[in-house]
């Protein structure tokens, strides 16, 4: 993964994140504002990955993206908003981690 497409996964994942917050804000109030941000933030987020799906293939440049924003996103949740991970929630993100290590690291077919 060279710089470029690695600033534009950071740059997908903060948008991702970003939306991510925006709809949970708009699920304690709901509002057009927070509906709109969104809806914004996502497309943007998908925009970006449509690069990463050109350059990495669909499986990987997905996969990567999904394994980072669940980490990430679990982060604002456990921080940001109180939420709480059972025991079984936490094993299964552990294992998405390691899915996503044996999917970039295993040799391309």
């Amino acid at each position: 993964m060279n710089t470029v497409n690695l600033a534009l996964l950071g740059v997908s994942t903060a948008a991702f994140l970003a939306a991510a917050s925006a709809a949970k804000s708009w699920a304690l109030r709901p509002g057009w504002f927070w509906l709109l941000l969104t809806l914004a933030l996502y497309t943007i987020g998908n925009l970006i990955m449509l690069r990463l799906i050109r350059d990495f293939g669909m499986g990987a440049a997905l996969s990567l993206s999904a394994v980072i924003q669940l980490v990430a996103v679990n982060l604002i949740a456990l921080t940001v908003f109180g939420e709480r991970l059972s025991g079984l929630q936490t094993l299964g993100i552990a294992l998405a981690i390691a899915a996503i290590a044996l999917i970039t690291l295993a040799p391309e077919a």
